[in-house]
């Protein structure tokens, strides 16, 4: 990967993993970000609406056009929340709950073969490099002067 930019090859690699789990979504009539909200929700207890969109890092629109989606398909009912009245629990239905397992077993089976063809020592690296870009992006270490 001579002469690629860190931020290009994230990109390639995050845009080929997308297409990779929106391909095996779409055998059971979902998409990637169906699967990654089924996996978001707390299979239990519910989770409040609001604390989706920050948990999975979504946009409020996004996340409402796939919550919606999610409820005509039967995954997910809504309830009021009885701690507070304004809010929204978002649980899964038991169609939801077998969807979500699917979901599951679909990035489990995605990292046992990342990590079959991959060193432990160069996967703690990128998880270290990784963290590293995080923590430089949200210290603001990166465009300081830009906010």
């Amino acid at each position: 990967m001579k002469d690629k930019t860190i931020d290009y090859v994230l990109r390639a690699t995050w845009q080929a993993v997308a297409r990779m789990y929106n391909d095996e979504a779409s055998n059971y009539g979902a998409t990637m970000a169906t699967g990654f909200t089924l996996l978001s929700i707390d299979k239990e207890g519910g989770t409040p609406s609001t604390a989706l969109g920050p948990k999975m890092g979504m946009e409020a629109t996004s996340l409402t056009r796939t919550l919606k989606s999610m409820e005509e398909k039967g995954l997910i009912i809504r309830k009021k929340n009885p701690e507070d009245g304004r809010g929204v629990l978002i649980y899964l239905t038991e169609f939801g709950k077998e969807k979500r397992e699917l979901s599951k077993n679909t990035v489990i089976k995605f990292n046992e073969i990342v990590k079959q063809n991959v060193s432990t020592e160069k996967l703690q690296n990128f998880m270290e490099v990784s963290a590293i870009i995080n923590d430089l992006i949200s210290e603001n270490k990166i465009f300081p002067d830009s906010k």
